[in-house]
Order: C-alpha cells, then sequence, then structure tokens
C-alpha cells in the first residue's frame, strides 16, 4: 500500500465508522433472538448463510488447490472460531449489549499475548504496561467479588480468547493463501464443525429466525468489508480512535431497544481496554511492523 493510497483520512474514518455500525447490528440482533435458539444453532445458521455467500468463491478456490501445508492450520483455524462463535453467541443472547462489546476488545489483548508465546514476538514493556492497563478495564467490568460473574461473562471471555487464537493461525495461513480464500475456507469450516454441535441440541426454527440470522450475516460480511475499506484509505492510527464509538453505540442501543440500564463502570473499563489497544496498535504502525495484534474488531463474527 503506497503512502498515497492511505492518505485519505476523512474515507478511512467514514469507512471505519460504517464498520462499527455494522457490527452493531450484529449484536443487536443476536440480543433481539435471545435464547430461543441454542447458542450452537444460531451460531450454525449465521455461518450456514455466510457459506452460501461465498460458496463460488470457495469452489474456485478447491479447483486451485491449496498449498502444502495449509490444511491442518485451515482445521485448527475452524476449530478454534467453531469454539468462539459458539461462546460468543451464548454471551451474546444473556448479557447486555454495551457488556458483551467492551470485554470483546480484549481479544488483541490475546493476540499479543499469543505472539509472543508462539511466535516469538517481544513484549516490551510500554506493551507489557499497555495490557496491564487492558486487564484492569476488564476487571472494571466484571467487578469480581462485588456483583455476580455469570456464566455469560465467562463465555465471551472464552470467545476472546478463542477468536484471538483464529486469528493468529489466520496470520500464519495469509503467508500462503490470499485473503479472500481464508475468509471462504473459515466460513465452510465453522459451518461444518458447527453441524454437530447444532444437531445436538436442535429445536424448530421459524423462517423469521432463519431471516434474522442471514441479516447477521450480512451485516458481519459489511463490518469486514468496510473495516478493509478503512484500512486501505486511511493508517490504523488514524482510523482505530473511530473504535471508542462502537462501545457508544452499543450502550445506546442495549438502552433504547432492549431497556438495559447504562452501567458506567462497562463504559470506564471499556474505554481502558479499548485505550490500551490503540496504543498497542499506534506503536506497531510507529515501527512499521507487519504486527500481530489486530484492530479492534478483528474478532468479531
Amino acid at each position: 500500500m503506497t503512502e498515497s493510497a492511505l492518505n485519505r483520512p476523512v474515507a478511512g474514518v467514514l469507512w471505519m465508522l460504517a464498520s462499527g455500525l455494522s457490527f452493531v447490528g450484529v449484536t443487536g440482533i443476536v440480543r433481539y433472538l435471545g435464547t430461543d435458539l441454542p447458542a450452537a444453532q444460531s451460531a450454525f445458521l449465521r455461518f450456514a448463510w455466510s457459506f452460501v455467500f461465498l460458496l463460488p468463491s470457495l469452489v474456485l478456490l478447491l479447483r486451485g488447490g491449496l498449498p502444502g501445508g495449509a490444511l491442518p492450520l485451515i482445521g485448527w483455524r475452524g476449530a478454534v472460531h467453531t469454539v468462539a462463535v459458539i461462546l460468543w453467541f451464548y454471551a451474546m443472547a444473556r448479557l447486555p449489549v454495551a457488556e458483551v462489546t467492551a470485554i470483546g476488545y480484549l481479544n488483541p489483548v490475546g493476540v499479543t499475548l499469543g505472539a509472543a508465546l508462539f511466535f516469538g514476538e517481544r513484549l516490551a514493556l510500554r506493551r507489557l504496561a499497555a495490557i496491564g492497563l487492558a486487564i484492569v478495564g476488564a476487571l472494571i467490568v466484571l467487578r469480581p467479588g462485588l456483583r455476580e460473574v455469570s456464566p455469560g461473562h465467562l463465555a465471551q471471555i472464552g470467545a476472546a480468547i478463542c477468536f484471538a487464537g483464529s486469528y493468529l493461525l489466520a496470520k500464519r495461513l495469509s503467508q500462503m493463501l490470499p485473503a479472500g480464500a481464508i475468509v471462504a475456507l473459515m466460513s465452510a469450516t465453522v459451518t461444518l464443525g458447527l453441524a454437530p454441535f447444532a444437531l445436538a441440541v436442535w429445536v424448530p426454527v421459524s423462517l423469521e429466525q432463519v431471516l434474522w440470522l442471514g441479516l447477521v450475516a450480512m451485516f458481519a460480511t459489511a463490518g469486514h468489508y468496510c473495516m478493509t475499506r478503512a484500512f486501505a484509505c486511511a493508517p490504523i492510527a488514524v482510523t482505530q480512535p473511530v473504535t471508542f464509538l462502537q462501545l457508544l453505540w452499543a450502550t445506546l442501543l442495549g438502552a433504547l431497544a432492549f431497556g438495559e440500564a447504562v452501567d458506567p463502570f462497562v463504559l470506564l473499563g471499556g474505554a481502558l481496554i479499548i485505550g490500551a489497544v490503540s496504543y498497542i496498535t499506534w506503536r506497531e504502525a510507529q515501527i512499521k511492523r507487519a504486527g500481530l495484534t489486530p484492530p479492534a474488531n478483528a474478532g468479531k463474527l
């Protein structure tokens, strides 16, 4: 990417705004559907829609064959991402929208730690301090000992960790396959991975629920597309601060659509997490490295 191609900050910010709104749409619809469908079944139907959307590109990819060594990474990524989306759907149906959004920002922190543990990335003191700040933010959101930490909270923490693992595997695959192929293969493997879990808990599903989950797939696809366009228009250091607004929108959505109380501790903790993630991302942009830490939206569905 040339410097001139990245010199459109207004366009980058607008694309990132659109990305954030798309992902808030995802969380809002899943929250609206609630617990009528088991988490595994909801996740399966969402990814089945994506599989249908991406099937033509997947057929072309498989005709060309896969490079050596890619298949095990594809399988492991599908398995890890399968667990992540089940946990995320479980949490989203049971927690306020703002809490899910705030805890989800821990995903890049997990990637940073995983990169150091598995890929030998150096953790400088400033990055460790940023990670510590993010953990403090998570503790403010959860407030263990002051209130009950529910299974939904634990599920969302687990989802953030699993999404981090999925991203690390995707980074390895990016050395072998183009980005579009990685997305298509993820949709296929996650759909297959979710199928037995969904069948084990299957309940009757209405056409309305199927269509809502199709809209979830469309919003998720649009979110990733807009995020990619944002990165093509402006440096991450310009677009990253816009992700702060997603927590605000999630809070407003929860309050206006679902009657959820605005929790100042969630806003404070979320702001600390996002600030830490923004610092880590900015530092990696400054030192011009092909870093492994994703932007705050990278682990989204």
